[in-house]
């Protein structure tokens, strides 16, 4: 074995013994190892405080590497695998508008990936005027757009709707509020999505409809940035529902509010292919996974 990986034993097991009785040899010639390698190195990995071990600097440096060569390792295996197999990995790109790239490309990914590990996917971002024509064009395999495009080229599969809640930092005055109306808007210092967006233009639609003026305090590209600026700046936003998980509220302090004038800002997010992208295995396998994790949703929602 590579001293490097001894070494790397040592740390996640945090013990000589432990790590000897895992590498099944002797501690003294694991010790043996462990010095060995400080020399070739030239320096102290670790600081001995009487039976502990401890990291020195060069030491959390050395184990970083430890851990990128191993990654690399694994990498290079599966990469061969596939000359082994004969069978080349799948592969498929993903067109998504700003909005669905944040709230719900991540979790199809996860789980397609989780069952197909060794397929090869890239994911282009655009508003979704623009992934419309990629799809149509076959620059990308699939579209994921929080909209219901009518294109005779294109199918397109509904997957779930969606509209805007309020979002407000914890310990704001209007978390105390009994029920809120849209008017409440109106003034309130608020973080929104930039313009050109389709959230950002159902917020301003309905901003018009009942001559509600906030005050906008930014206009982020990034959920995750408003998110962490809603606090900081005592702000309120809108989010699409879809995007709000229980942890994301809990971990920025946050406080949704549901106001009846905003479920007029429904949207679908919806898949777009064409038919020839469905010949490919991966690509069907894909809209299939995301169609059936969705129809359960709708069905355990009921």
């Amino acid at each position: 074995m590579e001293l490097i990986d001894v070494f790397a034993a040592v740390v996640e097991q945090q013990s000589l013994n432990k790590a000897s009785q895992l590498l099944n040899i002797s501690q003294p010639a694991l010790s043996r190892k462990i010095m060995r390698l400080e020399e070739e190195l030239g320096v102290q990995l670790f600081k001995r405080i009487g039976k502990r071990l401890e990291l020195t600097r060069a030491g959390e440096i050395t184990y970083e590497y430890a851990l990128d060569q191993q990654r690399l390792e694994r990498k290079l295996h599966e990469t061969l695998q596939t000359f082994k197999t004969g069978v080349q990995p799948a592969s498929m790109i993903i067109g998504a508008s700003l909005t669905t790239l944040q709230s719900t490309l991540p979790d199809l990914i996860t789980m397609y990936m989780r069952e197909y590990p060794n397929t090869d996917i890239k994911a282009i971002t655009g508003k979704t005027h623009e992934i419309v024509p990629l799809v149509k064009d076959r620059k990308v395999d699939i579209g994921l757009v929080a909209s219901k495009i009518d294109d005779p080229s294109l199918t397109c599969v509904p997957l779930f709707d969606d509209h805007l809640c309020l979002v407000l930092p914890d310990g704001h005055s209007y978390t105390g509020k009994t029920e809120l109306k849209i008017h409440d808007l109106h003034g309130l210092p608020m973080i929104l999505f930039s313009r050109g967006t389709w959230y950002r233009v159902l917020m301003d639609e309905i901003f018009q409809r009942y001559a509600v003026h906030p005050d906008v305090k930014m206009e982020i590209d990034s959920f995750e940035a408003i998110t962490r600026l809603v606090s900081t700046c005592n702000a309120g936003t809108l989010l699409p529902e879809s995007y709000l998980r229980r942890n994301l509220m809990e971990d920025n302090q946050l406080t949704v509010r549901y106001i009846p004038e905003l479920k007029q800002t429904k949207r679908t997010t919806s898949l777009l292919y064409t038919d020839d992208a469905v010949l490919q295995t991966s690509i069907g396998l894909f809209i299939d996974q995301a169609v059936r994790h969705y129809q359960q949703a709708r069905t355990v929602g009921v």
